[in-house]
Order: C-alpha cells, then structure tokens, then sequence
C-alpha cells in the first residue's frame, strides 16, 4: 500500500524535506517570491501553533495538501535558522504529537505499518491471540527500546510486555506513541541544518522577529533547564576535559575556550567564575579575557548569547576526546547537561 497525497500531508516527514522543496520547484534563496506566501506564511503558522499550545501541537488542514505538505520542509528551514534549542525543540515535540493524534485515528493497520517502515521498524499484524489476547501489532524488540527507553512509566518496562520470539506486542495507542518519539527525533535531526546563509533578507527579518517575540519565554525555558547551582558532575567528556585544562593552565584551542566558556555561561556559571578560571594560563590577560567572556555571555558588543558548539563541530576540529554512552545518544554539550543533570537528580 503506498501512502496517498492525503497521507503525505498528515505525515510529511515521510518525504524527504530537500527532496519535497525540489519537487514544488521552490529555491530557498527565493522564498519571499509572492507566489510561495500561503506556504511560507503556512510555515510560520506552524511553529507558531507549536509555541503558542500547551502540550505543544500543530493543526492538521485537510484538504489543503498543496499547502500543507511543501510548508513542514520550509517549516523545519525556518525553525533551523532561529538557532534556538527552544524553538527547534518544541516545533519536532508539535509535529511528532500531531502525528500521534492522527495515527491513533486511522482505521486500517496497514496505514500504521507503512508508516512505521519508512523508520524502518520491523513490525506487523499478529493474526492470532497471544496469552489469550489479540494485539493490533507485534514489534521487533530493538525497535521497541530504542523509542520506549524515554518512557519512565512501569507500562513501559520491557518486563511488564508481552515479548514472544523477539517481538513485543502492542495495541494502536502504544504503537503510535512510539511512533511520536521516532518522529520527534527524526525532525530533531533535521532542525540541525544550518541554512541562515541560504535564506533572503525579508524571510531572515520574519525568522528573528519570530525569536524576539518569544524571547521571554525561550530564556525562561532556558533558566528552568537547569539547576541554579553548576554542577560539575554533568559534564560531558569534552567540558571535563577544557574545564581541568583551565584550571591547571594547560592550553586549549581558541575554539576550546569558546565552548567551554559559552557552555558555562548557558549552565548558569557567574562570568566572574569563568575569569578566574583562566587565571591559571600563561598568557592570561584579565581585561582580555573579561571582555571575551562578558561578551559571549551576551553583555558585550552584539548583545548575543552564544551557545557552546556542536558535537559535530567539535568532532570536526578533533575537540572531542571521546564520547560516553550518553553522548552517542545527544549532538551538543548542553543538550548532556540537561540530560545528566535530570538523571542525577533523580
């Protein structure tokens, strides 16, 4: 069964987001073209509706796939040039929730399967009882833990499934909610595109009045991702690694003392910490090195607050001195910290 033009428009992440723009003819650096406005403005609404709902949602307009389907790919480029974790995160939260609604709303199975394999899930519809009870599908294991290791509640434990033969069996519910967590990673990816330079002047204006509009909230969301007090158990490997060098004196690339310096900044570190951190290093200037710190903290020249790197920028300058396993399982320093320190505190 192949997904109709309807389908596409209820899960467009199936299609590939470049791929799509191709298709619709539509050039990036030509998106304040007027005949791409009901896309574009459809795009924004969408990353709107995400940060404006709570649980964050995106609206589904049914006949409208000639608008609905080509604005998620611009969608995802517009949320990727606000270079903000809030706003990129909340949009893939908006769009894998709405895609649970759907997908619970489907009548045929078979719908359900095919969009499971586009993630390339092993799965199918068990024909006879299990236990005495009949489950709308049976899911390879692996795939199974993958999306439920976020899940904390007992339900979910493998231990409390029905697993026969390396399948676990599930009901429409808990298959769409695993689901929900494969697309929300699936368009996390996605929103790492760095595609500023590729946008018009116009677009690039409406982009960052869509961040100052909501820049309250996004640094309100910040604060509350972590504790007031650092704590310095929760660095990755990367920070252990500058933050020790600083304080023995030891040298660290100008692009080491970046990330360790706006990583501190973002966990709530006072600037004047960070100074005296580097005091211990040969060629320490203090009114150089306060400048460069007030400034990355955003109370200098631009008035931006930087954030620490990637963790594929740091892998690109051989920065990175060797991921743990909860690395593997993140893309950026801060996105360690928030994690470690939620499992620590509990």
């Amino acid at each position: 069964m192949a997904l109709t033009i309807t389908d596409q428009a209820k899960y467009p992440f199936v299609i590939d987001a470049a791929d799509e723009v191709k298709r619709q003819d539509i050039d990036i650096s030509n998106l304040d073209n007027p005949s791409f406005k009901p896309i574009v403005d459809r795009a924004f609404d969408r990353i709107e509706e995400a940060l404006n709902s709570n649980p964050p949602q995106v609206s589904y307009h049914p006949q409208e796939e000639a608008i609905e389907t080509p604005s998620f790919p611009i969608a995802i480029i517009i949320a990727a040039a606000s270079n903000s974790d809030y706003i990129k995160r909340r949009y893939a939260l908006a769009e894998a929730i709405r895609a649970f609604g759907l997908l619970q709303q489907e009548e045929d199975r078979e719908k359900i399967i095919k969009v499971a394999k586009i993630f390339n899930w092993k799965i199918r519809t068990p024909t006879i009882p299990v236990g005495h009870r009949r489950f709308d599908f049976a899911l390879f294991f692996v795939d199974y833990l993958r999306n439920a290791e976020v899940f904390h509640e007992d339900e979910w434990k493998l231990v409390n499934k029905i697993l026969a033969k390396g399948e676990v069996y599930v009901n429409k519910h808990e298959a769409a909610r695993l689901l929900q967590e494969e697309i929300r990673r699936r368009i996390e990816k996605r929103l790492t595109a760095n595609v500023r330079s590729m946008l018009p002047e116009a677009i690039l204006q409406r982009v960052d009045g869509l961040s100052q509009k909501y820049a309250s909230r996004i640094e309100r969301a910040r604060l509350s991702m972590f504790p007031k007090e650092v704590v310095n158990e929760a660095f990755p490997p990367c920070i252990h690694l500058f933050y020790g060098s600083a304080k023995t004196g030891t040298h660290i690339s100008h692009l080491g003392r970046f990330t360790l310096t706006s990583f501190l900044i973002n966990v709530n570190m006072k600037p004047e910490e960070i100074v005296n951190l580097f005091r211990a290093s040969a060629d320490f200037n203090e009114r150089m090195t306060r400048y460069q710190v007030e400034h990355i903290a955003g109370d200098r020249g631009s008035r931006t607050k930087y954030r620490s790197p990637t963790c594929d920028t740091l892998k690109t300058h051989a920065l990175c001195p060797g991921p743990d396993e909860l690395c593997k399982k993140i893309r950026s320093p801060l996105r360690y910290y928030s994690q470690k320190t939620r499992t620590l505190k509990k």
